[in-house]
């Protein structure tokens, strides 16, 4: 079995997340039980009672905000679990059995990827009655799993044709068994990657869907604040502290998943690394080592030339 070999910017990518994650976790402890309590005036600028100001309502941003990615975060990581085994689960079963079992599930694939995700996601938003954080991490999930089906589908029919999965059918092992134990560990290194993409989407998309005022009913999440935000025209009164913070924890999150999905690639991939290795040789030692040594003598040519 091939050592898996975890690169640096694996390590960095995965370390910021876990800070960020730590931060939506423990945070509570320090700043109380101050959600939704007026610690100020009308958007009173950063101080040392308010480290990052207060919103239109007199509340303490940094407690909106440690709140808020907690939120976030627990939406992206429901939803991305969720979606991801959807695709999983069809993609598997599509992709072994092929034929008329394939065609139905692809086709109700196709179909989920024809219609336009954010158009869905806010009819069904407006239609709960109640957004909690698991339905709206189930919505989203709902309107984002056929792209990863899609590929699983690909990556199965790929490794059914290999020779120990005859193996496994000769044995009489059922075809549970054989998904479980000879054609899903191969897909393993997709799905991490696909489910970390998952959780990015999810957040974002929690994000879009509550900058519109269909976030979750109960809760404050990242989205939610820069709702907030807009609806209590803090661009217009020039009260950045209120907008600012959630839009670069979103895009630092967002940025943070997408790197750690690259060097996930890079970990599982080694082609990759082999390539970025070269490219960071001298051309001297590329040469040495990779390039044949060219004779003087061909470059003038034949003696009768």
């Amino acid at each position: 079995m091939r050592m898996v070999r975890f690169t640096p910017r694996f390590w960095i990518s995965a370390g910021v997340f876990l800070l960020v994650a730590a931060f939506a976790l423990l945070g509570p402890i320090f700043v109380g039980d101050k959600l939704g309590e007026g610690v100020g005036g009308l958007y009173d600028p950063p101080s040392g009672a308010a480290w990052l100001g207060t919103d239109d309502l007199g509340h303490d941003i940094f407690t909106n905000l440690v709140f808020g990615t907690r939120t976030s975060l627990i939406i992206g990581l429901v939803a991305g679990a969720v979606a991801t085994v959807i695709g999983v689960v069809l993609g598997l079963i599509a992709g072994y059995h092929g034929g008329v079992v394939e065609e139905a599930l692809m086709g109700i694939t196709n179909v989920a990827l024809a219609i336009p995700g954010i158009v869905v996601l806010i009819l069904l938003s407006v239609a709960l009655d109640f957004r909690s954080i698991v339905a709206m991490a189930i919505v989203i999930a709902i309107t984002s799993w056929p792209w990863t089906a899609r590929a699983v589908r690909a990556q199965a029919s790929s490794v059914k044709t290999r020779e120990h999965l005859d193996v496994a059918r000769l044995s009489g092992a059922s075809t549970l068994n054989i998904l479980l134990w000879d054609v899903l560990p191969y897909l393993m290194s997709y799905i991490c990657m696909a489910f970390v993409l998952q959780v990015s989407s999810a957040i974002l998309a929690e994000a879009g869907l509550s900058l519109l005022g269909l976030g979750p009913s109960d809760s404050v999440s990242l989205g939610i604040m820069l709702n907030w935000a807009l609806v209590g025209e803090s661009v217009r009164t020039g009260a950045w502290w209120a907008f600012v913070p959630p839009t670069l924890l979103l895009t630092f999150v967002a940025f943070t998943l997408l790197m750690l999905q690259s060097s996930l690639d890079e970990v599982f991939n080694p082609r990759l690394r082999r390539g970025r290795q070269r490219a960071g040789r001298p051309a001297s030692v590329l040469t040495q080592v990779g390039a044949p040594a060219v004779d003087a003598r061909s470059k003038e040519g034949s003696p009768g030339a």
